[in-house]
Formats: structure tokens, sequence, C-alpha cells
């Protein structure tokens, strides 16, 4: 492309509204720019960057003929209601009505329709396996659209879904996806980690996340030393900690603990460590209240809770409610005697001769022991801090932030039921269809790349991505040797297949360096007045400038690639 009279430009300052690396970085250079919270125009320098992406995506897929269609983003409301997940969507999805009042919403993904369109082929066993998939927009009414491309309310995804008669069948169809991922992520030269993740909405048996290691990532990692375990924060396993299970247990008493409510006033009080007392939490989960104990110096993990209920929502009780149920205040609420379903963690069983909240304000019980109250359920409920004891058994947990660029389910017959997607077995009978379903985000992987890949002069893309290969900038546009020379190797650079940007506009030669780093072309090309002798200037990303013969560009660019 030639920059003279082409729709380019690049800002000197920073912008003033995004919030994170990338953002700033990719509106710098011309890549992007924000139309409104949380929507963004990708503009031609970006959707070069853009169309890289999706090729590579396009080329993995083919590789494991994995068909590309596409579906429409307008649907029917009624497709979300009979799966069942319109109410887990809830203001998350953008809804809307046509000329004759009737429902439509915005698709946030796809997997009724994707399911709809199976049935078409699907007959017998032997229609299957099969996979199918798309790269389209998404709609998602974020309630805080942030860091740019990386948090956003409409945006591209590519989503893939595969077809088998049975678990094995979409376990290996499962297994084949998930390594044309990791193929995907390295050849865009992410530096990401695969984690366990929880289901959340999509549902299924199981999924994993790919997360772009880094600071800005709105998800946090648990992860062990030699890389043998990693989760989402929100599944992470946390195994029981034995903190004096042997005592022997003692007899219950209520102590008077006037003005003594948060857990550090309670061990301070008793000159215990908070290890010994409980922690008790009221919720709201759909329309029933529930109370969950962890010990006090750990906290609950509302994404297992949610789970173990099975409940679309799950929040904090408001004091008021808890005063109004328990008559006591949040602070004193303990599980003696308590009317409630209560969930406790595993570590409450070990526990002897702990402190709880007594019901009464002014009030806790010590030397309480597991058998002096109820409990609903047992389970894993807390959240995994950095130094527990890794569940592989293997070292410590540490945490690291991730962009979640990739997400992979085994979905199994959620949504074959759903939409009654059946097939004839061999024997003649009605079986449902096992699906798995695999997204990528484009955008949010080339918002991840600038955030692994920029410096204090712009974006370092890897060479495969860049927007173009390398550059030819012409230093005096009014020399016509320089430009002669210019032309004469943009055109045989492209007739080589090499995508080469030529900045030929009438501009100081800094600005032209400088506009050459933020957007982060590899290798630049400088036409001087050193072409008198038959040389320019060459030079890598971050690299010194080295001179180099005009007919070896071509050789150079050919072994550098």
């Amino acid at each position: 492309m030639r920059l003279k009279n082409s729709y380019f430009f690049t800002l000197r300052e920073n912008a003033k509204d995004e919030d994170s690396q990338s953002s700033n970085l990719l509106v710098r250079a011309g890549m992007i720019k924000k139309s409104s919270t949380g929507v963004y125009m990708i503009l031609p320098m970006g959707l070069k960057v853009f169309n890289k992406i999706k090729s590579i995506i396009q080329e993995e897929m083919e590789a494991i003929h994995c068909q590309e269609l596409l579906m429409p983003s307008l649907i029917p409301e009624e497709v979300y209601v009979a799966s069942g997940r319109r109410e887990g969507f809830g203001s998350d999805m953008f809804s809307l009505k046509d000329r004759k009042n009737q429902n439509y919403v915005l698709g946030p993904t796809h997997e009724e329709l994707f399911a709809t369109a199976a049935k078409l082929k699907i007959r017998s066993y032997k229609d299957m396996p099969f996979s199918i998939y798309q790269i389209q927009t998404k709609f998602r009414d974020e309630p805080r659209p942030r860091y740019g491309l990386i948090r956003v309310r409409e945006f591209q995804m590519k989503d893939a879904y595969s077809f088998d008669a049975n678990e094995a069948g979409m376990d290996s169809s499962y297994n084949k996806q998930f390594q044309a991922y990791k193929n995907i992520f390295d050849r865009l030269g992410l530096n990401y980690v695969v984690v366990k993740a929880d289901t959340g909405v999509m549902g299924g048996l199981l999924s994993e996340e790919f997360q772009a290691l880094s600071p800005v990532g709105e998800d946090t990692l648990a992860l062990n030393e030699d890389g043998s375990y990693a989760a989402n924060l929100e599944v992470a396993t946390c195994l029981p900690e034995d903190f004096n299970s042997t005592e022997e247990k003692k007899t219950m008493i209520k102590v008077a603990t006037v003005g003594q409510h948060s857990i550090e006033d309670v061990a301070n009080f008793f000159h215990i460590d908070p290890k010994r007392t409980v922690k008790t939490l009221c919720y709201e989960a759909d329309d029933q209240l529930v109370v969950v104990l962890v010990r006090g110096d750990r906290e609950v993990n509302e994404s297992k809770v949610q789970k173990a209920l099975r409940c679309f929502s799950l929040e904090l009780a408001s004091s008021e409610k808890v005063e109004d149920l328990f008559h006591c205040p949040f602070g004193s609420l303990g599980p003696i005697g308590l009317k409630a379903t209560i969930l406790a963690d595993e570590e409450i069983k070990l526990l002897r001769n702990f402190v709880v909240g007594a019901n009464e304000d002014g009030y806790h019980y010590c030397d309480v022991n597991p058998s002096d109250f109820e409990v609903s359920q047992y389970g894993d409920f807390r959240q995994i801090q950095e130094g527990d004891r890794c569940p592989s058994g293997q070292g410590f947990i540490h945490f690291e932030k991730g962009i979640e660029v990739g997400n992979t389910f085994k979905l199994g017959t959620k949504y074959s039921k759903a939409m009654d997607l059946q097939y004839s077995n061999a024997n003649n009978q009605l079986e449902y269809v096992w699906m798995g379903c695999y997204g990528i985000g484009p955008a949010r992987a080339m918002a991840a790349l600038v955030e692994q890949n920029y410096d204090e002069n712009g974006i370092n893309w890897p060479k495969n991505l860049a927007p173009y290969r390398c550059s030819i900038t012409i230093i005096s546009m009014k020399d016509d040797q320089q430009i002669q020379v210019a032309n004469d190797l943009y055109d045989q650079l492209r007739k080589a297949g090499i995508d080469v940007l030529l900045d030929d506009r009438d501009e100081r030669p800094g600005v032209k360096f400088k506009d050459m780093d933020l957007i982060g072309i590899p290798t630049q090309i400088t036409v001087g007045k050193n072409v008198v002798d038959g040389q320019v200037e060459i030079k890598e990303r971050g690299h010194m400038k080295q001179s180099i013969s005009i007919d070896s560009v071509l050789d150079y660019l050919t072994q550098k690639s």
C-alpha cells in the first residue's frame, strides 16, 4: 500500500478515554476507534491484523475438516426460552421487538441455532461425526465494558460446534479442536496457559480456557510452579487444611462479646488465630436464603456455591434481610440452632473448638465443634489462596492474571435435549446427539498480543501478524532518485508476494520513522541519500540500522521471514 492519499493516520498523544496499553496503542496507531461505550470501529490498518488472525483460524479449522458457515445475529427470543437460557442471560442480552411486536434478541452465542442446523442433516448415527463453525458478530450488554477490545458489547467471535453419536466420539472431536486451538495460539505467538474453568451459562460437562497472560487480564489464574496445574480462580480445587482436628473436643460456651463483629475483632478478643473462627455468610440464591460457612481466614467462592445450588443468581443478602429473618446483625450470625439451608466448606469438618456468632448481638460461642450444629451439605466452597498446597500434589499455588482468548466446552447432550436433536442408532432407537463447543475472540486475541508485545515506541507485532511485513520510507520526496528506487523496490517486493508499505508522504523523516514504530512494522527500509552508492538502510524493529545493497533487499527479507 502507498500511504499517500490513503486512509492512514496516527496520534502523537495518548488516547484520553482508553484504560489499557492495548487500547491506547491501537487507537494511537489508527487501528481502532471507539464509537460508543464498548463498541469499536476496526479501521483499515487494524483490519489487516484482524484478517491475518482470522486467516490462521480458518486454516486450522480447514485442517480438521471443520466447515465454515454464517448464522444470523437477529434471533427470535423463543429460541433461547426453549433451551432454558433466556433467564440465565438476563439483561446481558440485547432484546427488541419487530413491527409485529414479536420478541427478538441480538445473538450473544449460537448453540441453539447450530443445533437447529444440525437437525437438517442428522437422521442416523451414520451422519456423524462432523463439525461446523462461523466467525460472526456477537452482542452482549456488558455492565462494565473496559480495556478496549478486551471487554466490549459488540465483538467478532469464532464459534465452532462438533456433533457425535456418543461420548467417546465427542471426546475425540474435542481433542481435535483442542489441538487446533493450541496450533492457532502458537502461530499467533501468544504467551498463554490452558486452565480448567466454570461452564457458566453455557453448561455442559467440561470447560477449558486459553488464557493469555497479562497484568490487565480480568481472570485470576491459579497455577503451580511446574505448570502441572492450572485453573481459573472460580473452579480451582482447594485441599482442606487439617489445622487442629486432633484436639480433644471441649464443651461449647456462650460469651459476651460486645462490639466485636469482624473476624479480626473476634480473634483478638479471644486471643486466638483467625483459623479458629468460622465465618457465616447469608446469600440470596434465586428465591431462597442460604447460609455458607468457611473458616475465618478464608473467602467464599461464590461460583462453587452457585454451581452446588444450581441457581441462576447468587448475591449476598442485605443486612436488613438478615436482621429481619434471623433477628441479629450480620456480624453475629452463626450456625448454632439456625433454621436455614447451611452449606459448609470441607475444612469445617476438620476444625475443633472454634468460635462462631451466637445469632444475638454482642455474643459469640467458643469451643464449638461440627457436631454442635446441622449442615445441609459439605463441599469445596472456598476460594483458593496463594501459598495453598497445589491440588495436583506438586508444589504450591501462585496467581497470575489472564485474558481469556479461547474457550472449549464439552456440552454433552444439554442442547440436543433442549432442541430435540436426535438420531437413530444401529438398533433403530432414538438417542440424543453429543455436542462440543469451541470459541475464539479474534479481536480480543489482537488486544492480548499488543498487551504482550509493545515498547515505548509502539506495538511490536509478530512478523506474521503485522499489518505489513516491511515498510519503505522515502527520506526526501524532492529527490527523484530516491523516489525511483523506492518505487522499484516496492514493485519488486510486491511481485515476490511480500506485504509491503510505501511511505511516500510529504512528511519529515522523524514523523515517518515514529509512525512505522508505532504501528509495529517489523522490518523498516529507509531510502535516503546513500542510494547514489546503491545502498539503503534496513532496521529490524527494536534494533540498530544497517546498510545493505539495494539488490540484496529481497534476499534479506526472504531469509528473515
